[in-house]
């Protein structure tokens, strides 16, 4: 069983989950949910938004079957403006591996967490792990809470 931050973070807070363990390439929402045989509408990915003006930078935690609405997440964040980063940005600015991005792996660390209001139908999803290869299925209202994420309708088909 793979132990991380992540993982040590949801042992220490006594908060169940489940690992999947997937290839260390850097694998999208769809074909991950392909892989685990869940709905792919389950399986969420986390996009690095910047504000224009100095700020917090976002994590839009969207399904994997969506791309980010800026306006819609420039409203839940009550910005005028906020641009998506190149995966170099993201990178530089997370620490983290694109594929491996992870709110649960960035608490504390100054950004802001949106989650697609969609995520609401279920009660678990899955996220990365904080790292590539390592998914983890987590109650919805954990997340949430820990990563002190709002809920806003935030994706696009």
């Amino acid at each position: 069983m793979p132990k991380n931050n992540v993982t040590r973070l949801l042992d220490q807070r006594k908060i169940e989950y489940v690992i999947f363990e997937l290839p260390e390439e850097k694998l999208g929402a769809l074909q991950t949910a392909e892989m685990l045989a869940v709905p792919p509408e389950q399986v969420f990915k986390t996009i690095v938004a910047a504000r224009l003006e100095q700020g917090k930078p976002i994590l839009a935690v969207i399904p994997g079957t969506t791309e980010v609405d800026l306006k819609l997440l420039a409203k839940a964040v009550g910005e005028k403006k906020v641009r998506l980063t190149t995966q170099g940005e993201a990178e530089d600015i997370t620490g983290l591996q694109a594929g491996g991005i992870s709110p649960l792996a960035l608490i504390n660390r100054g950004f802001q967490t949106v989650i697609d209001a969609s995520a609401k139908i279920f009660d678990e999803i899955h996220i990365s792990g904080g790292q590539r290869g390592l998914n983890i299925r987590l109650p919805l209202k954990d997340l949430a809470k820990l990563t002190n994420a709002r809920f806003a309708p935030i994706g696009k088909e």
